[in-house]
């Protein structure tokens, strides 16, 4: 069986058809003195071992679809934020912009009138 890890393809043996796997594995040194063993039926057991790979497949298959679902959603976000701080810039230089060009009628009409009565006195 094959599954992606990271954009690579990690390989996950399930049953063990090799038999030079097997015999590696026979020659390998246990790190206790007691061997493992199992006392119910060998079916059952296997049957029980296959349900419990196929959970927890199912469980990583939905923890990995959640957390790209949150990191999308993260993504989306940032980029929300960064519109956002954009169109704030836009909008308190339009905001100065439009204040100073009020200033400067203001000034203009008061120097206008100004020159307007200095000119009949």
């Amino acid at each position: 069986m094959q599954a992606r890890v990271d954009g690579d393809v990690q390989h996950v043996r399930i049953l063990a058809d090799d038999r030079r796997w097997l015999d590696q594995l026979q020659q390998e040194k246990w790190p206790t003195h007691m061997l493992p063993t199992f006392t119910m039926d060998a079916d059952r057991l296997f049957s029980a071992l296959v349900r419990q790979y196929l959970f927890v497949s199912l469980f990583r298959a939905c923890a990995e679809s959640l957390a790209s679902e949150n990191a999308s959603r993260v993504a989306a976000m940032r980029g929300a934020e960064r519109n956002i701080g954009e169109r704030i810039g836009e909008l308190t230089s339009q905001f100065h912009q439009t204040r100073q060009m009020a200033i400067t009628e203001e000034l203009l009409d008061i120097a206008a009138g100004f020159e307007a009565l200095s000119d009949e006195y």
